[in-house]
């Protein structure tokens, strides 16, 4: 099944594919999603973390074969029909053993609601209640990191930032990753940057960029020089939240970094459909001060 992104950017939507783990529904972003094949020939990879079941070739490429069901449940999945879903983030690529594929939804964003703060560091960023069952989204960039660190956004990464005084810079961001917040705040203050606003959703963000442009008009920019913004964001997506800025009749003005996983050559259309300023993938944090700096320098 070759998957389809059909979404235009910014509608406030998401399509999800649906799939089951040993009886359980879970579901992945489509736009991460490649293709889904039938479980082939596996070659195993000598002293590998257990997560990872082998190797597998899909059209000519070679690809890492990570099984779910060890991640989610620690055994391995023993099914002769099972799926693989073959997914693209931060500039990888990589394929998951699953059971079975069910379906791909259409949901808004704000239909999705964050873990509760039990199972908040859980795998889960998101439960989606359909058709009388509880469908969890499960966060791949931390399943693919926790095996193999250099594959995403990291501590190591930010060692080299040159700092210089930029406190009079107000930057705020928008992450539903306590992970991410924390390495961007690192991030930007050994950069020099003080003067931060953080939020975990992006409706949080829009309803405070709009208090600012309601109280100040156009002097709002005296208060906030650049938003950074993911892309998934249970409540209102970065995507949205980005068009929703640049369509505002003051706010229109302030520019505007995505900031995420997504960013690839395939998808990159979507950031500029909706205005975006810059486009960063994750890995590439060490390049986020430069891209502020040049930002702000051109305002």
């Amino acid at each position: 099944m070759q998957s389809k992104i059909l979404l235009e950017s910014g509608t406030g939507e998401v399509e999800i594919l649906e799939f089951k783990i040993n009886n359980q529904f879970y579901a992945i972003n489509v736009i991460k999603t490649k293709e889904v094949v039938l479980l082939d020939k596996i070659t195993s990879i000598p002293d590998s973390s257990p997560e990872i079941a082998g190797l597998m070739i899909c059209r000519d490429e070679v690809l890492s074969l990570i099984d779910l069901n060890y991640v989610v449940n620690g055994h391995y999945n023993e099914k002769p029909q099972a799926k693989v879903i073959i997914c693209e983030f931060n500039r990888v690529k990589v394929a998951f053993i699953v059971d079975d594929v069910i379906a791909i939804h259409r949901i808004p964003w704000s239909k999705i609601t964050r873990p509760d703060d039990i199972s908040a560091n859980s795998l889960v960023i998101g439960n989606i209640m359909l058709e009388r069952k509880v469908i969890q989204l499960l966060d791949f960039e931390k399943i693919v990191t926790d095996i193999n660190p250099s594959t995403g956004i990291s501590e190591d990464r930010i060692v080299n930032v040159e700092y210089k005084d930029r406190s009079n810079y107000r930057i705020v961001l928008a992450d539903d990753s306590a992970l991410i917040r924390k390495l961007l705040k690192n991030t930007l203050t050994k950069a020099g940057f003080s003067n931060l606003v953080m939020f975990d959703d992006g409706q949080q963000a829009l309803d405070y960029l709009i208090s600012l442009a309601n109280e100040y008009g156009e002097n709002f920019k005296e208060k906030v020089q650049v938003l950074i913004t993911d892309v998934e964001m249970p409540q209102l997506d970065g995507h949205t939240l980005t068009r929703k800025v640049k369509e505002h009749d003051i706010l229109r003005k302030l520019p505007v970094i995505i900031f995420s996983s997504l960013i690839t050559q395939d998808l990159k259309h979507k950031g500029e459909a909706v205005g975006a300023d810059a486009q960063l993938s994750k890995p590439d944090i060490s390049t986020l001060v430069n891209v502020i700096d040049d930002l702000i320098e051109c305002r």
